[in-house]
């Protein structure tokens, strides 16, 4: 690879070279969640961004891949796919002292047993014999039956009720479309494996898999704590009092919920069975967050009963309060 192609994927993904995978796999989601272009449409800028994103993610996430990127820079991908293995003494070697590749190709050789550089040994479509093997071309074929087909993964963005109740896709990978069916109740950062559909190998072209990791779009109602499902409803003083019945909406469809009388603001109820779906095919649970509302603007006779109220009241809820001192 010319050192004019080389990308600097530490940068692109904003970490350091020391970053641990969760910490690159984490950037990476952060990335990808805010360029994806179905939450970008029509923005290029956004849609290269989430090109190189990808690609950095696909050499960073690979222990192996990030190995040979971190010892050979510019030179990694050749490295990587045989066309220049990794030789005893070439460590993280510099690799502009060789005027072309065929140059290092002899200087690696040379350094298997065979003739060194400028030995005349090595010429393009030519063997020189190795230690161990027959010259280049068996070197080569030697690697191909080690080399796996390389996974790939990249998320895809979904809505809150494609999510819950499944959906398929229509993809575009590699200029290939492919149809992608989502089980219902996927969350954030699962991964749907789509077999076969991911790199190439360099050698064998045998392809890996492809993972896909769930982001969810936000939602104006609904979101989750660990694996509860939890949404916020507002309830009125009275109400909060003397308790109530109230309609409070799930993923498919309303229900009646009793609130008990003397509830506080912020306390949660429990709507068992009425959360997201598990694997096992059981439903989680709903937590629903009561918000005490004030109104606004109230009718005279709502503000002759309040001021009654505030009159004959008894209970102070800042009692517990009042001898606190610094």
């Amino acid at each position: 690879m010319p050192a004019t192609d080389f990308k600097d994927y530490y940068a692109i993904l904003g970490v350091s070279k020391t970053a641990s995978l969760e910490e690159i796999k984490k950037a990476y989601r952060k990335l990808a969640r805010k360029y994806h272009p179905d939450l970008n449409p029509g923005n290029k800028e956004s849609e290269t961004l989430f090109k190189e994103i990808n690609e950095a993610n696909e050499v960073l996430g690979d222990p192996e891949k990030r190995k040979k990127y971190d010892q050979y820079g510019q030179y990694w991908q050749q490295v990587h796919e045989g066309r220049a293995p990794a030789g005893e003494g070439f460590g993280g070697g510099d690799f502009s002292q060789y005027g072309n590749f065929d140059d290092f190709i002899s200087e690696l050789l040379g350094r298997f047993g065979g003739a060194g550089r400028g030995g005349g040994a090595y010429q393009t479509g030519r063997t020189a014999p190795t230690r161990g093997f027959g010259g280049f071309e068996d070197l080569l074929g030697g690697l191909r039956g080690q080399a796996p087909a390389p996974d790939t993964e990249a998320a895809i963005a979904l809505t809150l009720s494609e999510a819950f109740h499944g959906v398929q896709k229509r993809l575009k990978v590699n200029d290939e479309k492919i149809d992608v069916r989502i089980p219902a109740g996927a969350k954030a950062e699962s991964r749907v494996r789509i077999k076969g559909k991911g790199q190439p190998s360099p050698f064998s072209q045998q392809r890996g898999d492809l993972y896909l990791v769930i982001e969810l779009m936000p939602h104006p109602f609904f979101k989750f704590e660990g694996d509860n499902l939890v949404c916020e409803v507002p309830i009125t003083p009275d109400e909060a009092v003397l308790g109530a019945e109230i309609k409070v909406p799930t993923p498919d469809g309303t229900v009646n919920l009793k609130i008990p009388g003397g509830v506080r603001s912020g306390q949660s109820l429990r709507l068992r069975g009425k959360g997201w779906p598990k694997p096992s095919g059981e439903r989680g649970d709903q937590m629903v967050k009561l918000q005490i509302v004030a109104p606004k603007d109230l009718s005279p006779l709502e503000r002759e009963c309040y001021e009654k109220l505030r009159t004959y009241r008894s209970f102070n809820p800042r009692l517990s309060i009042e001898q606190v001192r610094l």
